[in-house]
Order: structure tokens, then sequence, then C-alpha cells
């Protein structure tokens, strides 16, 4: 079983829309190709049959994937947030005392998580070390390539 994960609105309606493009317009494809593989003949020398069948158990394992996730997540009341420390939701400015850069995250859930639009998941070590810290203290966060001392300069929600 799935541990609960909380996401916003935006969230939910992107996974619910990708779950449908899966069962909607994904599903059917493979089974046609399925189909036009299997018209061909002799199945135990068809190559084509067998990709089909194995994107046809990728696609099913995926579809099961996101029901789960869909089945144990619940919508953030993003209004009974407050940013007086770091949490699910919140935009932290941190500082990295090692070389004065400065990045801001949004700490959000595994199925947000976006690194390009500076949303990490709340399971990363940097969040992890962020988590209910306040503004103007600092922390040190063991990451992959060592130990990196931030500061944090902000945050909102």
């Amino acid at each position: 079983m799935s541990k609960l994960s909380y996401v916003t609105e935006e969230g939910m309606r992107k996974l619910k829309e990708e779950l449908d493009q899966l069962v909607n317009v994904e599903r059917p494809k493979i089974s046609q190709q399925i189909a036009e593989a299997r018209d061909k003949g002799d199945l135990s020398e068809n190559a084509e049959y067998d990709a089909a069948k194995d994107a046809q158990g990728m696609l099913e394992m995926k579809i099961a994937k996101l029901k789960d996730t869909l089945a144990n997540s619940r919508i953030i009341d993003e209004s009974k947030l407050q940013n007086g420390s770091v949490q699910l939701l919140s935009k932290v400015k941190i500082k990295n005392k090692k070389n004065n850069t400065e990045m801001t995250y949004t700490l959000v859930s595994d199925s947000e998580a976006d690194l390009k639009q500076g949303k990490i998941s709340i399971n990363t070590p940097i969040a992890k070390g962020l988590i209910g810290k306040k503004v103007g203290e600092s922390v040190d966060i063991t990451v992959p390539s060592g130990t990196i001392p931030f500061e944090i300069v902000e945050i909102s929600i």
C-alpha cells in the first residue's frame, strides 16, 4: 500500500488528466496495434506482436500506479497553511553559505516535483532538512556531494 500524499488542486487535476489520457487514448491504441499484429499470422515469430504486448504490459503497470497514487492523494487546503515555518507548499528562498548563491524552491509532493519550475519533492534531502525551520535559521543539509550549509532567507506560501 502506498503512503498518503498531499497535492494541490492543480496537481490532482494533472494526475486525473494523465490517467484519462492513458486509459482513453493510449490503451485503445495499443489494443489496435496488438490486433493488427495478430492479423499478420504466426504469433511465435511476430516481433510486432511481442512489442505491442510488452507496451501493453508497461501501460497497464503505469495505469495501476497512477490509480494507486490518485487513491492515496489528498488535496491540501492552501488557505490553512501558514508561512511562519517551512512546510509543504512553502516557497523557500535559501542561501548557500559556501558560495553565497541564492535559490528558491517550492516544496511539493512527489507527483508534482519539477526542478525546472523550482518545485522539489518534500522527500528530497534539501526539503527534509528545511521542514520546520524559520527565516534566519541555518541548517546543514547532507546531499550526495557532501554537506552544504544553508540559511533560510525568506518563506512564503
